[in-house]
């Protein structure tokens, strides 16, 4: 038996004033094929009492219980990056955002969470330049991908009140700027990032070409050495995860699964979908099973686009579902495919929330009355509710 998941982040949404949301405007053929001959329900892949960001909702996704395992976002991102973490790091994520030109610092507005999605080349001149420039005693910043990258404290303890960037587009960052433990330092590495970045070279550039320019750091994610169970050792089942964000890549290497990088990957809409999909088939000739997760339904979100994250979820089933399913079919045994977003992020919120989310469940050895098509209102309307992860991946494994 092969098995699939097909994770659509931040697929799910509200429904507009005509009761349509981006899953039931979007043309995904070969999903809501699958959607009339499969089980289709919802599933809390956020646990009550945690916020709902993509880490813990794809830990969930992948059946850990982020009540057991979750110690903070950034050093699941810190282990995909290389970065060597003792039992007393603690780390953080380090956006490189968009702010206004107010002053003072505390005045200024979240612009833009992710710089225009600045290029990785870019943003590594950036970060190297601040990590030379700022005097990080005991801290050292890491180049990531993108405007995600991370920073490590060498040795202390956790309790940092921290705001994630894309949770407040738009806004003024006065309350949302550091609080609890190590809170003037904290604040001191973001001040003064603006104040090295905002005539850089890059940054001079990129507004001339009319972008956004990367001019902060914004610190986020606080975290400690991750303890995740061996995927086989739980499973038995060899598996591999496919994605562009250091997060999931994190994941998977701290599961002691297969991470595979694919060139061209960068999360958004115009990552490369179709080299996801030959690295999907070309994973399931050696592996049990393969966990293809497409970020750009949540960057689209995020940015309230829409029409982009429409045109996301059909690319994703054009260019992901419908290859990975054919493939899956030409390799002549038994297969499930499991698909569903990690959590919701309604565009017109530009952020996640925690409702739980659609599912799809396709047995290619059982006939079973689907829906016509697959979105928030069908999955809720089957009735069928699962209360966790844990739970979804027991019924993807059962035989």
């Amino acid at each position: 038996m092969k098995y699939v998941t097909v994770l659509f982040d931040g697929m799910a949404d509200y429904p507009d004033e005509n009761g349509q949301t981006p899953m039931s405007l979007a043309h995904k053929p070969t999903t809501d094929a699958l959607a009339s001959r499969a089980q289709i329900g919802l599933c809390a892949t956020v646990p009550e009492g945690m916020k709902p960001g993509s880490d813990v909702a794809n830990l969930s996704a992948m059946g850990y219980d982020p009540h057991e395992c979750y110690t903070g976002r950034s050093p699941l991102e810190a282990i995909s990056i290389g970065i060597a973490l003792n039992e007393d790091s603690v780390t953080y994520r380090a956006n490189l955002v968009t702010l206004s030109d107010d002053e003072p610092y505390e005045n200024k507005t979240m612009a833009d969470y992710s710089a225009g999605e600045i290029s990785t080349e870019e943003a590594k001149e950036l970060i190297e330049y601040l990590d030379a420039h700022l005097d990080l005693e005991g801290l050292k910043l890491y180049t990531g991908v993108s405007y995600r990258h991370c920073l490590k404290r060498n040795s202390g303890i956790r309790g940092a009140i921290l705001t994630p960037p894309h949770d407040i587009s738009d806004r003024k960052i006065t309350e949302y700027l550091p609080g609890g433990m190590y809170a003037a330092e904290l604040r001191s590495v973001m001040e003064r990032s603006y104040e090295l970045l905002a005539d850089h070279p890059v940054n001079r550039k990129r507004i001339e070409r009319g972008l956004h320019p990367a001019n902060s750091l914004w610190l986020w994610g606080e975290g400690t050495k991750p303890k995740l169970q061996n995927f086989r050792e739980r499973t038995g089942l060899h598996g591999a995860v496919i994605s562009a964000v250091d997060l999931i890549k994190g994941i998977a290497i701290g599961a002691g699964m297969t991470s595979i990088d694919v060139e061209g990957a960068t999360g958004n809409l115009h990552t490369d979908f179709d080299g996801k999909a030959r690295a999907a088939i070309q994973a399931l000739r050696t592996h049990d099973y393969v966990y293809v997760h497409l970020e750009a339904p949540d960057e689209c979100g995020h940015h309230g686009d829409k029409p982009g994250k429409i045109r996301a979820i059909e690319l994703i089933d054009q260019k992901i579902v419908t290859p990975v399913y054919a493939a899956l079919q030409e390799l002549g045994e038994p297969f499930k495919i499991l698909i569903l977003p990690d959590h919701a992020t309604p565009y017109t919120l530009k952020t996640h929330t925690g409702e739980p989310v659609p599912y799809l469940l396709y047995d290619s050895t059982q006939k079973v009355a689907g829906v016509e098509q697959f979105t928030e209102k069908s999955a809720k309307a089957t009735g069928k509710f699962v209360p966790s992860g844990v739970a979804l991946l027991q019924e993807l494994l059962q035989k």
